[in-house]
């Protein structure tokens, strides 16, 4: 499904010559050769204001961008397979201070990283076990391989768990590899971006009884409509973006290796980072958060996931960990599957005080501000994310173009 305009900008509080500032704006990233091509929405109170497409879906094979192209959302997963969670909290099924270890066993005697080599690891006794909200909210102590900063990702690495995870191996068996190696630090105690979201997507199927893409399938992606997002797409899917890297010399190269990825159906559904979507659908997710869960979830449980939870209420940038850093995170907490604005001031990057919102790895990114009542969604396909200062460009030049 493609997804149009549903007002004027005027009617919505936005002045049109400023919106098309935007257009113009990231149309010289593909002009230039950063970007291949990319797709823009930009909405209010739940209706289309602006909705913007430019450059190649796949330049190779001289395909342009469409309104119904399909994106790969790499971590703008996450958001998705946290709802998932809340879904069962909301029914009793677990409390968010229940550890782990009590639906996936091999979580219940984890070790923290201490000191030594990634050949001679010295570890220690976890102080408390992990619970259900530190996987929510990436304070589980589980990081990422692909991170190069510090022993335990490469001891992630040694195991098999880089980009991708160990070929061959289902969700079970990944996680029980994951409860094999070091934590980073503590539960608790500090923020790192990692595997949580995988784990947590294990979580789900335990506790449901059911495989993680069914239960999202049933109880989130049917009931909002969004049947244009999936965990693989058949190979010869012409609606499909490839997947790009930013070359030597700064133009984009093809990136086969990791895009294939999207034509096999994965045997280890990643709930932090696997999904296929299209900009109308992922809209109908951002509206479905913008009005409070809008009978999916309860009110109160989006305004409770939508606080920040970390440990004192303090700044991520204070409690982060492990070497990721793709956009600075001063005046930002966390909540239960978004980064939330604190304070835009200290990273000098408006929005409004209780937005929130993550990205993906290929550059994508999507907001929702509760007070302006905006959500906008950003597609497009170059990895890693951190190449280009494309998030707070989208912020500077859409909260400009207000006028209410």
């Amino acid at each position: 499904m493609s997804i149009e305009r549903e007002v004027a900008p005027e009617q919505a509080g936005f002045d049109a010559r400023r919106l098309a500032r935007l257009d113009a704006h990231f149309a010289r990233y593909v002009d230039d050769g950063r970007l291949a091509g990319w797709q823009l929405t930009v909405a209010r109170d739940g209706r289309v204001a602006h909705s913007s497409v430019y450059g190649h879906r796949d330049a190779e094979a001289g395909r342009p961008v469409e309104p119904d192209t399909l994106w790969r959302l790499f971590s703008m997963t996450k958001p998705i397979t946290s709802v998932a969670a809340m879904l069962l909290w909301e029914e009793g099924r677990f409390e968010l201070t229940d550890p782990i270890g009590e639906w996936l066993p091999e979580f219940r005697d984890m070790r923290v990283y201490d000191k030594g080599s990634a050949t001679q690891p010295f570890t220690v006794p976890t102080v408390e076990p992990i619970r259900v909200w530190h996987l929510l909210t990436h304070t589980s102590g589980l990081t990422y391989g692909f991170l190069n900063t510090s022993v335990v990702d490469a001891l992630y690495r040694k195991a098999g768990y880089d980009m991708t995870t160990k070929p061959g191996a289902d969700l079970a068996e990944v996680c029980r590899d994951f409860a094999r190696l070091p934590l980073l630090f503590q539960p608790g105690t500090a923020w790192g971006y990692g595997v949580s979201t995988d784990v947590l997507g294990r979580l789900v199927e335990v506790v449901a009884g059911m495989p993680l893409p069914d239960f999202i399938r049933t109880r989130i992606l049917e009931p909002l409509g969004m049947h244009d997002t999936t965990w693989s797409v058949a190979p010869d899917e012409p609606r499909m973006a490839a997947l790009y890297v930013p070359g030597p010399d700064g133009h984009r190269l093809r990136f086969d290796m990791m895009g294939r990825q999207a034509f096999e159906e994965p045997k280890a559904p990643a709930g932090g980072g696997g999904l296929i979507s299209t900009a109308a659908d992922y809209q109908k997710f951002m509206t479905m958060l913008l009005r409070r869960g809008d009978g999916l979830l309860a009110p109160r449980t989006v305004g409770f996931m939508t606080r920040n939870h970390l440990p004192g209420g303090v700044d991520l940038d204070r409690l982060q960990t492990g070497g990721f850093a793709e956009t600075t995170f001063e005046g930002v907490g966390f909540g239960l599957g978004f980064a939330v604005v604190r304070d835009p001031v200290p990273a000098r990057v408006f929005s409004s005080p209780g937005t929130y919102y993550w990205g993906g790895a290929a550059s994508t990114a999507f907001w929702i501000d509760p007070v302006e009542r905006l959500t906008v969604g950003f597609y497009t396909q170059l990895v890693p994310s951190s190449t280009y200062p494309i998030r707070p460009q989208l912020r500077q030049l859409i909260y400009s173009a207000l006028t209410d």
